[in-house]
């Protein structure tokens, strides 16, 4: 790994896309991320964190690790869930500053360095995209519009979090404040994005919220009710660790 220079100090970068089922994305979203990187940051490495794939999506991997020393890959034989990926990515990782980002690049990647630069020149301990700013660009249905604003009113209100979008999947973190968390997130799944968040401000953590152009992928794994109502749920049980448990 090499450097990202800043106006005070050089950090090292690593960005973890999770990958499940996902061959047809993969290569082009590497090289999409490798070029945007290179544009900003003399140092990275883009760790896949191959969630027990079955439709190619390891082979893939490890084809791509032959052609660029940039690329890792964690590889799981089980499904184990989007967020224990995440956890397990992050914990073997080598930067100072963790990335994670959608693989389907829902995310506009000009908005990389930005999201980087809110903690390596800005200070903030996490950022994150979001959806839900005046200045933000969002594609999606009417009604996931509808529910992904009633999810984050619900988590305001419910947990107490401050921001307004908690569930884009377009995250960096400072190291140290992030590997204090990580033990405490219980979230295997989608829910780990908004648990993260809310430990990281119930600890003080500084969070900063990006604007940013986004557009739903063609073939996303949400399932909107299924997935709606086991959040909600999640909702629930945090809210009981919290608030009665005090956990």
């Amino acid at each position: 790994m090499t450097t990202l220079n800043t106006p005070s100090k050089t950090v090292q970068v690593s960005v973890v896309l999770p990958a499940y089922n996902e061959v047809d994305y993969l290569q082009p979203a590497v090289e999409k991320t490798i070029q945007t990187l290179t544009e900003f940051a003399d140092s990275y490495e883009v760790i896949i964190a191959e969630d027990g794939s079955t439709d190619g999506t390891a082979e893939r991997t490890e084809e791509l690790m032959q052609k660029t020393p940039f690329v890792r890959h964690i590889h799981r034989e089980k499904r184990l869930g989007r967020g224990t990926a995440l956890n397990n990515a992050f914990k073997q990782s080598n930067g100072e500053v963790l990335v994670y980002m959608d693989l389907d690049l829902a995310t506009d990647l000009r908005y990389l360095k930005p999201l980087v630069e809110a903690i390596t020149v800005e200070g903030y301990d996490f950022s994150t995209g979001s959806r839900m700013m005046a200045e933000s660009k969002a594609e999606r249905t009417f009604s996931r519009g509808i529910s992904s604003k009633t999810y984050n009113f619900l988590v305001r209100r419910m947990l107490g979090s401050k921001l307004r979008d908690h569930q884009c999947g377009f995250k960096a973190f400072k190291r140290e404040p992030l590997m204090e968390l990580l033990d405490k997130v219980e979230a295997t799944h989608w829910f780990w994005d908004t648990e993260i968040l809310v430990r990281a401000q119930r600890q003080g953590f500084r969070v900063k919220e990006i604007a940013v152009e986004w557009k739903s992928g063609k073939a996303t794994k949400v399932n909107l009710f299924k997935d709606s109502w086991n959040m909600f749920r999640q909702i629930m049980s945090l809210w009981w660790k919290l608030k009665v448990k005090k956990q």
